[in-house]
């Protein structure tokens, strides 16, 4: 086991979650304040890119000995992976951050509904949907088009949760993941270096490209596949209510997209629910089942 991997396990797996979260999310919103210069697609490559580099110096994943479902766990995350990232780009550049995610967060409350197995966890997940319904409650006019890219990213991240899960437990370490990530920038390759192949040459591009992999990516990727290692997927699920409040708080920080009270209300609606879950410790020491 490596130091990276030991230092990440001494954490606790809703701590990892949660520092993951904010770390995507500023990553985001970094990301969208570069699509005045640059395709998202370009933005997407450089971070799974970033990512792949970086997670298999890391972890130097070992090849030998694998499986063949093995296989196909890592190559169905890798494949989400690239899906989720890439489509969810293409709609922060057309909808405002805070609601792309807010749309977004449909895949993971639909494994969270499907997942539960208590009244009190439909109690919170219910609790969350509030707050995703009041967070675009004022948004009448949306592009279309960038809603449809956040519902197949919802899609995608649904995927990612459980294909992270069954990944963990198939590879050590942050082998799997690693080598997923390798897959999604290959998957992204032929349309980052076919029309926009001219963008990745500005050397500033490269390293703000290189900034948005470490924090959306290298970061909460890791985090959240040890954490899943202990956490059940519903369980993970809820918690990630907290997505829409922090992709509002980075959309004010970094892009000056401010909230109305109505949607600082649906913050705390799904921050509410995430604390509530989390307080579910016979919940949290779960282990995934097999």
């Amino acid at each position: 086991m490596t130091a990276a991997n030991s230092s990440v396990r001494l954490l606790s797996p809703v701590w990892l979650v949660l520092a993951g979260i904010a770390s995507v999310q500023l990553g985001a919103a970094i990301a969208k304040s570069l699509f005045d210069e640059v395709d998202p697609t370009t933005v997407v490559w450089l971070r799974l890119m970033t990512s792949a580099l970086v997670l298999v110096a890391l972890a130097r994943p070992r090849l030998r000995g694998r499986t063949r479902h093995d296989w196909l766990a890592m190559l169905a995350l890798g494949a989400s992976l690239g899906l989720m990232n890439w489509a969810i780009y293409q709609s922060f550049q057309r909808i405002p951050l805070g609601v792309a995610v807010t749309i977004e967060f449909a895949g993971p409350l639909l494994i969270a509904v499907l997942g539960s197995r208590r009244v009190r966890d439909l109690l919170w997940v219910g609790l969350a949907a509030l707050g995703v319904l009041l967070l675009g409650f004022e948004r009448t006019e949306l592009d279309p088009v960038g809603v449809l890219f956040a519902l197949v990213a919802g899609a995608g991240w649904a995927a990612y949760i459980l294909l992270s899960a069954e990944t963990g437990r198939r590879w050590p370490g942050l082998d799997g993941l690693a080598l997923a990530s390798v897959v999604a920038a290959l998957l992204l390759t032929p349309l980052a270096l076919g029309r926009h192949a001219d963008e990745i040459a500005d050397g500033r591009i490269l390293l703000l490209g290189a900034a948005v992999g470490l924090l959306s990516s290298v970061i909460p990727y890791a985090f959240e596949m040890v954490a899943l290692r202990s956490m059940r997927p519903a369980v993970f699920s809820i918690l990630m209510s907290v997505e829409p409040a922090a992709a509002a708080l980075a959309g004010i920080v970094v892009l000056a997209e401010f909230l109305s009270p109505v949607q600082w209300v649906a913050m705390a609606c799904v921050v509410v629910a995430s604390v509530g879950a989390t307080r579910s410790g016979r919940a949290l020491a779960e282990p995934a089942p097999d």
